[in-house]
């Protein structure tokens, strides 16, 4: 008589752990195909060719505005530990040099809240979120409530920008529109790309 065996399931492990939320895991966007062998761990960390440009545009931007001695600015999902057993990886992150510094450059995550976040999409697994933008809430509302004075959020599917401040009203516009990465800093993301020859975006 065959005696059946019970198949094991393979238990997402740490490295497939996008954000850490007070203990609970939010893991990466299609972490159980790398479960099953349909793709690799890099295939799923990686990201996308627009999710990219618009990180080095904005970086490359940043840093040709601000006062270097002043501030620094951090990308390639810099990790933000905002409360015990919780933190959230970072596209864009500018932080007030000093701060940075004094809490010390080394292989942890920075528990100095920065000034200025921005984020494009998201790899975050969002089977748990009744919608994309319940995660988008949620990951906004941490970092203000952790000290973090603006948030940008970049959508490149609808070319929406959503620009977030603590005790501010929230807004919602078009990429075609200009608006404040931080005071007297100003930028028009559908001028910077078209500048770079991506007339089509």
């Amino acid at each position: 008589m065959a005696v059946k065996t019970e198949k094991k399931v393979k238990r997402p492990t740490k490295e497939l752990i996008y954000e850490m939320r007070y203990g609970k895991p939010i893991y990466y966007r299609d972490y159980e195909k790398v479960l099953s062998g349909e793709k690799s761990l890099e295939e799923v960390m990686g990201s996308s060719k627009i999710q990219a440009l618009i990180v080095v545009l904005l970086v490359e931007f940043l840093l040709s505005k601000l006062d270097r001695k002043r501030f620094m600015v951090l990308s390639n999902e810099a990790g933000f530990m905002f409360a015990p057993k919780s933190w959230r990886n970072l596209d864009i992150a500018v932080f007030e040099k000093d701060k940075l510094l004094e809490e010390g450059i080394d292989d942890q995550y920075t528990k100095t809240p920065p000034l200025l976040v921005v984020e494009i999409d998201t790899k975050a697994d969002l089977k748990k979120y009744p919608t994309f933008m319940d995660y988008v809430y949620e990951k906004i509302d941490d970092l203000l409530g952790a000290g973090v004075e603006r948030v940008i959020w970049i959508f490149t599917g609808t070319k929406k920008v959503l620009i977030a401040e603590k005790g501010k009203k929230w807004i919602t516009q078009g990429w075609e529109e200009s608006f404040e990465l931080m005071e007297g800093i100003e930028v028009n993301l559908k001028e910077l790309l078209k500048r770079e020859g991506f007339k089509a975006l």
